[in-house]
């Protein structure tokens, strides 16, 4: 594949710049003098002094590191490098934690089976990590993010050897899960566990938060500044921010800030959820479709695999599609109802890898292309990064995700 080209590089405006003169607009200097509203006009007047000192903030604040990015890869990655004593800032182009993070499945799914082989130690760690890994959030954000470790029923496309997991026949099968529908089909029982996706979002945003990271939603990042032939910080649509550290945590919108064309593109897959249903008991995944239990009575059920661009639209043949998959394995599902359908879009690459590590411009990291694997792989990712932007050696062999590999 040919290396993908360097844009055009900007510096940064003066704004970010300490040697320039800051000036704040008298609307702003009044607001953050305000130390105490009438109470008819509280609610307004609050809102407008956290809004100035947002703009405060942009003018003279300064960060350590900047992540391009609020999913739950930019996120756990800022709270792993406030641990490490860093002020970090968040910038995200829509909400946090709204675009891939918030359409998942939380499917934590480490089978080597279904995964590159280059992969499979990152996502043995990265779900060794998670019972940990929410504790510390649920404790930090008083959210349940809804683990579950019951377990998951896969069938496979054709019988592996050497199977991994536990050999089920027709009748362990129906004693597993007695919601199946009978079938002679291969079945493993793997020991993996499940997330809610929204819940885990909301909870490490609210964590992050408590940490002080800072977060800047609804800015779309449109280049990273390189001064001096580093990184001096980035440059976004309605403003500029200044650190010697930014990370490109963008998923599928990461190849749109310049100067590296990071090779990330969107893969839209489409989901819907049910209610009403008998309890499932354990994630059930085959090729066709996969049929997720939530503990609040959901079951998530996808997912499709399209290249549609930057396209969320569902359709509503491909839901009926989904709908009915799920019903041939699970009966009863035929009497729930759907309260829910929607796409997300994954970020896929050239070679079905992440991208994580250094670039060629000093200053400059990327932790993408987590493809499906985003919510599994979050606890590994702040880790081993962390641990590189700290000028670290990481714990693990990330070679096979360097950015480097796509511009040689």
């Amino acid at each position: 594949m040919p290396a993908p080209s360097p844009r055009r590089t900007q510096k940064c405006s003066p704004e970010s710049n300490a040697s320039f003169r800051i000036v704040i607009p008298s609307e702003a200097r009044n607001l953050l003098s305000l130390s105490k509203e009438p109470p008819a006009f509280s609610l307004g007047l609050q809102d407008n002094r956290r809004a100035a000192i947002i703009f405060y903030n942009a003018l003279v604040k300064s960060w350590d590191v900047i992540i391009i990015g609020g999913g739950i890869i930019g996120l756990t990655l800022a709270i792993a490098l406030r641990k490490r004593g860093m002020q970090v800032l968040v910038v995200e182009r829509g909400e946090p934690a709204r675009e891939a993070s918030h359409a998942a499945a939380g499917m934590l799914a480490d089978c080597p089976l279904e995964l590159p082989r280059a992969l499979h130690p990152l996502a043995t760690a990265s779900a060794r990590m998670y019972p940990e890994f929410v504790h510390e959030l649920e404790d930090e954000s008083a959210i349940d993010t809804g683990l579950r470790d019951n377990g998951t029923v896969l069938f496979p496309p054709q019988a592996p050897a050497p199977m991994p997991g536990t050999n089920l026949d027709a009748a362990a099968l129906a004693d597993l899960e007695p919601a199946l529908a009978p079938t002679e089909r291969p079945a493993l029982f793997l020991r993996e566990r499940s997330v809610d996706p929204r819940a885990l979002a909301a909870a490490t945003l609210k964590a992050a938060k408590h940490r002080q990271v800072d977060v800047s939603s609804g800015t779309t990042v449109k280049e990273v500044c390189i001064e001096n032939g580093r990184v001096s910080g980035i440059h976004t649509d309605k403003s500029s921010y200044g650190a010697r550290i930014v990370v490109n945590c963008a998923g599928a919108w990461a190849g749109n800030v310049a100067p590296l064309r990071v090779p990330t593109r969107p893969v839209k897959g489409q989901m819907l959820a049910l209610v009403g249903s008998l309890a499932l008991h354990h994630v059930i995944r085959a090729p066709e479709v996969y049929v997720v239990p939530r503990g609040d009575g959901r079951i998530v059920i996808g997912s499709t695999l399209e290249e549609a661009g930057f396209d969320k639209r569902t359709d509503v043949n491909t839901i009926h599609r989904l709908h009915q998959a799920a019903i041939r394995l699970v009966p009863a599902l035929s009497q729930a109802r759907i309260i829910e359908d929607w796409a997300g879009l994954r970020p896929g690459t050239p070679d079905d890898l992440p991208i994580l590590g250094a670039t060629g411009i000093p200053g400059y990291f990327v932790a993408t292309g987590h493809f499906r694997d985003g919510i599994l792989l979050a606890p590994v990712t702040a880790y081993v990064m962390s641990q590189i932007i700290a000028g670290e050696k990481p714990d693990y062999n990330l070679s096979a995700f360097s950015p480097q590999r796509f511009h040689q």
